[in-house]
């Protein structure tokens, strides 16, 4: 997910360097919720896989 992430911004980047406002807009926007679901997941999967394993003797 965190790839989709980086290729979004990619293209916001782009298309921003062409004049491209509104798509570099709503490329910019995906990228952000795309990140911010990654983020969560990720700190979530480190939460729950922690609590798993349970606790080192």
């Amino acid at each position: 997910m965190l790839h989709w992430a980086v290729i979004f911004f990619v293209i916001a980047i782009i298309a921003a360097i062409f004049g491209f406002t509104g798509i570099a807009a709503g490329a910019a926007s995906i990228a952000k919720i795309l990140f911010v679901v990654f983020l969560i997941l990720f700190i979530l999967s480190l939460l729950f896989g922690g609590l798993r394993r349970g606790p080192r003797i």
